[in-house]
């Protein structure tokens, strides 16, 4: 059957639709926000190859992922087995990297382990094997009569009692035997009781011998090498220890490495990971400038605000240390000597009387160190078995690179395995791009070359994939919580084409998210490849130049909600295009579009700039930001917009204004905070975690709501306050699931799973509570009211109906008011937040910035957006979008476009000014692209 045909789909807003989609083709499905898109794409089609594939599944199976529903839709016939793909980002795990889930840095660890040459990290020069006869010498050397031990390391850091090895030994004539350092008899049962959950190093004790026989050191040698895998330890009494080995050892001094092996370049593994941050390559570290906010005031003023100045015993250790190290406790910070700050902050290098005098007048002599505020602060927080406390105390902590690895996560030891000069970390932190160029033009022995040359095809490939989906400018060492959802998204299509699946359906959520123009075309590329194996791709999708290269188009709408749901025009692009039902087709024909505007705004003459920023790639660029503006902030994927403006700009100004505990960015200074009273960060991060988080309690519509139901005759009869609507408290919400409406079901395998409260049925209140009626309306009618159902159930209280116009100004007609936060996608959470700002009075000194708002929304919808970013900069106010729609940019008064390219290659300010000079720059793509749609 060569076509997917869907008969009678209902999920969600679905209008009964049927439809016939081609397969192994791609295809587009488009329409306003919220007209259905996602519920045929996502929650009819792919829920049902999904419910398919776990009915195919063994019981056994099944008991692990529970029940999947099936979708409300009456037939769906030649159904592939399918796969989706969406924003959700990969993995907030801080041991995840790039590497790690394209598992490139998999094959990496496989190369190093066979053709990377070993250094002698003091001598640097490379390392080779030694003979049995090279270790007797260089034992020889150490001296006259030394006593000595040769000792054979025969397990290292392995679980488990090791009963056999114990056997076999006692069976062997040994007597003894080191187990983590410490020496037992092999007749003690202690060493099996004691060892069953520890990682554990076992020694066999050989003999203790004078250094000057020469033939029974030999001997002792060479049995051991033999036990012990080519290793030996020789431990000299009352001196050093030298670990040599016929594997790698250096003739210079005792340094000496083990056989190569892929775990010892792992930084999740004790073998390879950096003892002092265990492999995370950052530790969380107690910052001077969070615990001293205002170095304005002095000591007695309260500058420490980690500690409270009321405090008897902090008052007295430091009015003591004061007097001992005469410092002045009325000086501003900012005049004190560094080392008597220093003495202060990380303690004393002699003893101190201190003494203490308790309420009830009892006197107290203590004499000892002072730890300094810095360490005392450090030391409670590992101590403390205080979720509260901890989690206080990360207020005063910042994230920075470990002192010992520095940031590479690994031993010194495996830092020192090279090959052409580079090691494992050297490669992780080149861009794919470069790392892709160094891997083609290695320069290897013939034998080495035969070994790798599969290893290196894998890679090649993978690296490949990525350059393939604009992704050239990620270096492997990026943590894969700092990815967005689009990259996050775009790394796992990268995966299905290598891969090289055929026959499967797989349904893609916008990915042409965070991608510039430029890099467009090589996505649409990957997708037709992808297409072209023999698959069908189902694209929910809203960029003009991925609709007009489907091979079939899906419009569904015409509106949001209950308008929406239907399919408008369906067919190939063309076809869509003289559909003159088709909103969609109206804008890619361009009967419809976004006007530029007739002339740019100057401003207000005031700037904030941004001088010497360095952070990430940044090359300590200065950027000024006019205010009174709307600004785009533009260039392609990993040029340094998000940095510049969210690390720098946002903490920056969030400092100054809300005495943030956040660091900014690097760079020297941030000029013109005095023009700004207000600034307000609107990100696709989710408005709440769980169920009781919903569009009205985020605005604070539901608080006005339940004042009119506390106000209702019947519930002033009954004693009902406005405290009886709320379903977070005791008393009117539902006891069995507190108020949640669903109850959460822990998947031990898999993310949790909610499922309506039987008792409520999903109401959330409890019987008494729903009696009460507001037009025939109870509370829980009105949490599943839609915002255009609400405004006009409100018209008549003016309070509730204006907050509820702001949600219809953003275009979140269609969502329920007490829809469920976790149920919002990135662009609607980021438009309720819009609408919770647009509520509060404009103040001409406030600064919004916008990360990338366009995400999910149709050119209808980002038409409305824009109506509502200019009325905010007409009322004063400065906007900074940052952002790759080119109908955002081309209305911008002014555009700051970074690059030229990603990663390394960006980082500088490639044009500023008007988006008429912009285009008039030849270096910058994002004005060569601008040309078209001026």
């Amino acid at each position: 059957m060569d076509k997917i045909v869907i008969k009678g789909a209902r999920e969600n807003n679905l209008k009964n639709i049927d439809i016939e989609i081609p397969k192994n083709k791609l295809i587009v499905m488009t329409g306003v926000s919220g007209s259905g898109k996602s519920s045929l794409a996502f929650d009819t089609i792919y829920a049902e190859g999904q419910r398919r594939y776990v009915e195919s599944l063994s019981a056994y199976a099944r008991q692990f992922i529970g029940n999947v529903d099936k979708p409300d839709v009456d037939s769906i016939e030649g159904l592939s087995p399918s796969i989706s793909i969406d924003q959700k980002t990969t993995n907030k795990n801080p041991r995840s990297t790039v590497g790690t889930i394209t598992e490139i840095y998999d094959f990496l660890r496989l190369l190093f382990a066979r053709i990377g040459v070993p250094y002698c990290p003091k001598h640097h020069k490379p390392i080779t094997s030694q003979s049995v006869e090279e270790m007797t010498n260089r034992v020889l050397e150490i001296g006259e009569n030394t006593k000595i031990e040769v000792l054979s390391p025969i397990v290292r850091g392995e679980k488990g009692t090791h009963k056999d090895l114990f056997d076999s030994l006692r069976t062997d004539g040994f007597s003894r035997v080191r187990v983590n350092g410490k020496l037992y008899g092999l007749e003690e049962e202690i060493i099996l009781e004691k060892n069953k959950k520890d990682n554990i190093d076992i020694v066999i004790d050989r003999i203790i011998i004078q250094e000057d026989e020469r033939s029974r050191i030999f001997e002792a040698i060479e049995t051991s090498t033999k036990l012990a895998d080519g290793k030996v330890l020789i431990h000299i009494i009352d001196g050093e220890e030298i670990l040599m080995s016929e594997n790698y050892a250096c003739i210079k001094c005792n340094y000496s490495i083990g056989e190569l092996e892929p775990r010892m370049f792992s930084f999740n593994s004790p073998y390879g990971a950096c003892p002092e941050c265990k492999g995370l390559g950052t530790k969380k570290t107690i910052s001077v400038n969070l615990i001293i906010p205002n170095k304005e005031k002095s000591l007695n003023e309260g500058a420490i605000i980690a500690y409270n100045i009321d405090n008897n015993i902090h008052n007295t250790t430091i009015q003591a240390v004061c007097d001992y190290y005469q410092i002045d406790m009325d000086t501003p910070i900012k005049d004190l000597a560094k080392e008597k700050l220093d003495i202060i902050l990380y303690g004393t290098p002699d003893p101190i009387e201190i003494k203490y005098i308790s309420k009830t007048g009892n006197v107290r002599y203590t004499k000892d160190y002072y730890e300094g505020v810095v360490n005392n602060l450090e030391r409670r927080y590992m101590e403390t078995s205080s979720t509260w406390i901890r989690e206080w105390l990360e207020g005063f902590m910042v994230e920075q690179d470990c002192n010992v690895c520095k940031g590479s996560r690994l031993q010194d030891s495996i830092l020192s395995i090279y090959i052409n000069k580079k090691n494992i970390y050297d490669l992780t932190c080149m861009s794919i791009k470069d790392l892709s160029q160094f891997l083609k033009n290695l320069k290897l022995k013939k034998e080495q070359e035969e070994i790798s040359r599969l290893l290196l095809k894998e890679i090649d490939n993978r690296l490949e994939f990525l350059q393939n989906v604009g992704l050239e400018y990620l270096t492997l060492n990026r943590k894969a919580g700092t990815l967005s959802g689009g990259e996050s998204q775009r790394i796992r299509l990268a995966t299905q084409i290598g891969s090289k699946l055929s026959g499967v359906l797989y349904v893609l959520d916008e990915p042409s998210i965070g991608l510039h123009q430029r890099d467009n075309e090589k996505l649409i590329n990957s997708l037709k490849e992808m297409r072209d194996l023999g698959n069908t791709l189902i694209v929910v999708e809203h960029d003009t130049d991925t609709m007009l290269e489907s091979d079939f188009l899906v419009d569904i709408g015409p509106g949001a909600g209950t308008e929406g749901g239907n399919v408008i025009a369906a067919g190939t692009p063309q076809e869509v295009i003289k559909n003159s039902k088709s909103i969609t087709g109206q804008y890619l024909s361009g009967k419809r579009r976004i006007e530029v505007p007739k002339k740019r705004r100057k401003g207000n003459g005031n700037y904030i700039e941004v001088v010497k920023a360095e952070e990430n790639n940044l090359k300590k660029i200065n950027v000024k930001f006019p205010l009174g503006k709307l600004i785009c902030v533009t260039g392609v994927s990993g040029s340094g917009k998000s940095t510049l403006v969210n690390e720098i700009l946002y903490k920056s100004v969030a400092q100054k204004i809300y005495r943030s505990k956040e660091e900014p960015g690097k760079c020297k200074e941030v000029k013109g905070l005095e023009n700004l009273d207000k600034v307000v960060m609107i990100t696709q991060d989710a408005i709440g975690r769980t169920p009781r988080s919903n569009p009205a309690t985020y605005v604070g519509v539901f608080d006005d709501i339940r004042d009119l139901f506390a106000n209702t005759k019947e519930s002033k009869m009954r004693g009902y306050d406005k405290g009886r609507f709320s379903f977070n408290v005791k008393g009117g919400r539902c006891e069995a699931c507190w108020g949640d409406g669903v109850k959460k079901i822990e998947m031990h395998f898999l993310p949790d799973v909610y499922v309506p409260c039987d008792i409520c049925k999903g109401k959330r209140y409890n019987r008494e509570t729903l009696d009460i009626k507001f037009k025939g309306k109870n509370i829980a009618d009105v949490l599943a009211m839609r915002v255009n159902e609400a405004v006009e159930f409100f018209e008549n209280v003016p309070k509730i109906k204006q907050k509820l116009d702001v949600l219809m100004d953003v275009g979140l007609t269609y969502i329920e008011l007490g829809q469920s936060a976790p149920t919002l996608s990135g662009g609607e959470a980021g438009r309720v937040k819009l609408a919770k700002e647009l509520q509060k009075r404009a103040t001409g000194k406030s600064l919004f910035i916008l990360d990338e708002p366009t995400t999910g929304l149709h050119s209808e919808d980002i038409n409305k957006l824009l109506q509502i970013l200019q009325r905010i900069v007409d009322n004063g106010d400065t906007v900074v979008v940052i952002e790759h729609n080119l109908d955002v940019i081309k209305v911008a008064d002014h555009i700051i476009d970074l690059g030229p390219e990603g990663g390394d290659g960006g980082g500088t300010i490639v044009a500023t000014g008007t988006p008429e000079s912009i285009v008039k720059v030849k270096e910058s793509y994002t004005g060569q692209w601008l040309k078209k749609y001026l």
